[in-house]
């Protein structure tokens, strides 16, 4: 991953890293053979760097973590969810543009 700001979000620390954040939470769902995906990557990583500590970024393996791709019945890649409270309150499937996503986070600041 490019950006630092952008966390590795798996099965085991998903509850204590996205459910339970007191901030908003982008949650990335993406694989290594997906081209989309990686397409996707650097708007992920510049999302992470604008809004630092305001909102947490982060990428969901899905091939590593499955249960959690599930879960939230990620059927495509890439799905981006922007979470606040326990809850997915967007759900972007597909390529999405950076100010789509920011318009969507700035919402639930």
């Amino acid at each position: 991953m490019a950006s630092a700001n952008v966390k590795e979000f798996t099965d085991d620390n998903f509850q204590s890293e996205v459910i339970e954040s007191d901030a908003p939470v982008v949650v990335d769902f993406w694989a290594e053979w997906c081209q989309p995906c990686r397409l996707l990557s650097p708007t992920i990583d510049k999302i992470a760097d604008e809004y630092g500590e305001k909102v947490k970024v982060g990428k969901v393996n899905i091939d590593q973590h499955q249960k959690t791709s599930v879960d939230f019945k990620v059927t495509a890649i890439p799905t981006v969810l922007v979470i606040k409270g326990g809850e997915v309150q967007e759900k972007f499937v597909g390529m999405t543009n950076a100010g789509d996503l920011k318009a969507a986070i700035d919402k639930h600041l």
